[in-house]
C-alpha cells in the first residue's frame, strides 16, 4: 500500500528502478516478438564511429553528459521544448477526459492519455537538442470540434537544465503545467536521461475552485543502449506515477527494460489503486509502442486501453519562421536542423557550436555586468503552507500570468497576450523590463529596445527580464480574430491583445505601465522616456 502523501517539494511518489523488470513480464507480453524493431535501432556508420571515438575519452561511469559534446548523428532535429508536445498530440484521448463523471473512470482516461504519447519518436536512437537559456517555443492545435489547445514553453534554467511549459484547452477546462529536469549519465555501454520533474494536469470544471481536480505525473527514464559497440537501442525504463490527491487514486506504471538473457523490449506493467486503502482496481500490461491493456481485478475482464501500433498523432501548428523571434526554438535551431535532416553532420556540428558559443558569451557578459538572468514568461512557484500554489513546489516555475479557469473566451485572450502563438501575432517590445541587477541600482525606466537589439541573440537588458510580458498583435483572420477583437464579424483586423489582469497592463498613452512584482507582490510603475 502506498501511503497518502501531501503534494509538494520532496513529496511526490519516488521513482523505483526496473533493473529486474524482465522477471515480471506477463503472458500477454511473451506472445510479442522479443527482437527490437528497426525503428528503435541505430547502426553506427564508420564515419560516425570516428566521432563516437572522439567522445569516449570524455566519458567516465557516472559522468554528467550535459558537459560532454555528443555527436550530431544521435540528435533529433528539434528542441526538447518541442518534443514535450508529444504528450498533447492525441486529442482523442485528451478532450473528453473532464466530461467523465465517474472519478475512477476519469482517472483511467488520464492514464490512457498519459500512455498515448510515448510511441511518438523519430526512427532509431535520437536525443532532442538541449534548449539554451531563455529559449522559447509556442504552438497550438485546432481540434475537430473547433476548440483549440495552446502551448507555451521556456528554458528556465541551464545548469541544471529545466524546461518549463504550459498547455491549456480553454473550451474543455484542461490545463497542464510542468517542468522537465533531465539529468544525463554515462553508464558504460549505455547513456541514460533521468527524467526528473513533474507535470500537473488540472480539470478546471471539477475539484476545488482554487486548483480544480489535479493529476500529478512523473516520467520514465530514457536509455540509449550500445553507444560504444553494437547496435544502438532506445528504451524507456523504471517506474512513473499518475496521482490524483482529490480522489485518492494512484497509477504505478512500470516501463520494463530488457534483461541480458530474457524479457522483451518496450513492455509495460502496473496497477491503478486506492492510495488510502491499497485496494487494486486495475492491472496494466502491454507495450508502450503497441497494444496496451487494462484488466478489471474485480471481474477479470481485460480490455484494450490504447493501441499505439498505427495511432496517428496530431502535430502542433506554429507561426512561420519569418514571424518568430531569434530565440524561438524553430528559428534558433533552423540551420542545425536543416543540416541534420540532410545528414550533413559537419555543418550540423558547426551550427550547433555557434549557438552554444553565443550562450557562453551571454553568461560571461552577464557575469561582467552583474546581471541576474530571469525567465521572461515564467515565475517561481509560490508554494509552502498557505501559498497560492501550495502543493505544487516541484514545478519550480509556472506561467507568470493569471488565466481565467472558467471563461474560455477570456482565457484565450489572456493566453495569447503572454506570447505570440498564432500566425500574424507579433511582439511589441515597447514595455520590455530590464534584467535584474542585484549588484547595482537602476532607474525604474525601462531600457528602450531598438530593432537591432531585438534581433540580437545576446540581449542582456531585455531577454532576461524579470516577470516580463509582451503585448502581442494579431494580423490574422478567422474565428479566433473575431473572438479576440470582440467584434464577431468584422473580418481581418489588426488587434492589440492585453491580458486582464496581465502584467504589465498597457494603459492609455501617457499613463504609466504597471506590473505586479512576482517576488515581493508589490507594484512597480514604468513610464515612457521623454522625447
Amino acid at each position: 500500500m502506498l501511503p497518502k502523501l501531501p503534494l509538494g517539494h520532496g513529496h511526490h511518489t519516488p521513482r523505483r528502478s526496473s533493473l529486474n523488470s524482465n522477471k515480471s513480464s506477463t503472458a500477454d507480453e511473451s506472445s510479442q516478438p522479443t527482437s527490437p524493431g528497426v525503428e528503435d535501432e541505430t547502426v553506427v556508420e564508420p564515419d560516425q564511429g570516428n566521432v563516437l571515438s572522439h567522445i569516449i575519452s570524455q566519458l567516465r561511469p557516472g559522468a554528467d553528459l550535459s558537459r560532454v559534446v555528443l555527436p550530431t548523428f544521435i540528435l533529433e532535429p528539434r528542441s526538447m521544448l518541442e518534443r514535450i508536445t508529444n504528450f498533447m498530440a492525441h486529442p482523442e484521448t485528451l478532450l473528453d477526459m473532464p466530461k467523465i463523471d465517474d472519478p475512477l473512470q476519469r482517472f483511467v482516461s488520464v492514464v490512457r492519455f498519459y500512455l498515448s504519447g510515448w510511441h511518438i519518436k523519430p526512427p532509431g536512437v535520437k536525443k532532442p537538442l538541449n534548449p539554451i537559456l531563455g529559449e522559447i517555443y509556442t504552438c497550438y492545435w485546432e481540434y475537430p470540434d473547433k476548440s483549440h489547445g495552446y502551448y507555451i514553453s521556456e528554458q528556465t534554467s541551464h545548469h541544471p537544465p529545466k524546461s518549463s511549459y504550459f498547455f491549456m484547452v480553454p473550451e474543455h477546462h484542461i490545463r497542464i503545467d510542468g517542468t522537465l529536469k533531465p539529468r544525463s549519465r554515462f553508464l558504460g555501454n549505455s547513456a541514460a536521461s533521468m527524467m526528473e520533474g513533474i507535470a500537473i494536469l488540472q480539470f478546471l470544471n471539477r475539484g476545488t475552485e482554487k486548483h480544480g481536480e489535479r493529476y500529478i505525473v512523473t516520467q520514465p527514464n530514457m536509455y540509449a543502449r550500445g553507444i560504444l559497440f553494437g547496435k544502438m537501442k532506445y528504451e524507456l525504463g523504471d517506474h512513473s506515477y499518475v496521482r490524483c490527491p482529490e480522489n485518492n487514486l494512484v497509477a504505478d506504471v512500470e516501463f520494463k527494460t530488457k534483461g541480458y538473457f530474457s524479457g522483451t523490449y518496450n513492455a509495460i506493467g502496473g496497477s491503478i489503486k486506492n492510495e488510502a486503502t491499497g485496494e487494486i482496481y486495475y492491472e496494466l500490461s502491454g507495450f508502450w509502442n503497441g497494444e496496451m491493456y487494462i484488466k478489471d481485478v474485480a471481474t477479470g475482464k481485460r480490455e484494450l486501453l490504447f493501441n499505439a501500433t498505427n495511432a496517428k498523432h496530431s502535430p502542433p501548428l506554429t507561426r512561420p519562421l519569418e514571424e518568430q523571434e531569434p530565440r524561438e526554438s524553430q528559428r534558433l535551431w533552423h540551420s542545425t536542423t536543416q543540416a541534420l535532416l540532410a545528414r550533413n553532420h559537419e555543418v550540423a556540428t558547426e551550427e550547433k557550436t555557434k549557438i552554444e558559443d553565443r550562450q557562453r558569451e551571454e553568461a560571461a557578459q552577464r557575469a561582467d555586468k552583474g546581471v541576474e538572468w530571469r525567465p521572461r514568461l515564467f515565475r517561481r512557484v509560490k508554494g509552502g503552507p498557505g501559498g497560492p500554489e501550495e502543493g505544487e513546489e516541484d514545478l519550480d516555475w509556472i506561467l507568470n500570468a493569471i488565466i481565467d479557469p472558467q471563461d474560455p473566451k477570456l482565457a484565450t485572450r489572456q493566453i495569447l497576450a503572454v506570447a505570440p502563438i498564432l500566425k500574424g501575432q507579433v511582439v511589441n517590445h515597447q514595455f520590455d523590463i530590464p534584467a535584474h541587477c542585484p549588484s547595482s541600482h537602476h532607474s525604474s525606466t525601462p531600457n528602450s529596445v531598438t530593432k537591432e537589439q531585438s534581433n540580437n541573440l545576446i540581449d542582456l537588458g531585455n531577454d532576461g527580464a524579470a516577470d516580463q510580458r509582451e503585448t502581442t498583435k494579431n494580423n490574422g483572420s478567422g474565428e479566433l480574430v473575431d473572438l479576440l477583437s470582440g467584434s464577431g464579424n468584422e473580418g481581418q483586423k489588426q488587434i492589440s491583445l492585453t491580458m486582464s489582469p496581465l502584467q504589465p497592463t498597457i494603459s492609455d498613452q501617457g499613463h504609466p505601465t504597471r506590473r505586479r512584482d512576482s517576488e515581493s507582490s508589490g507594484v512597480d510603475e514604468f513610464v515612457d522616456a521623454q522625447d
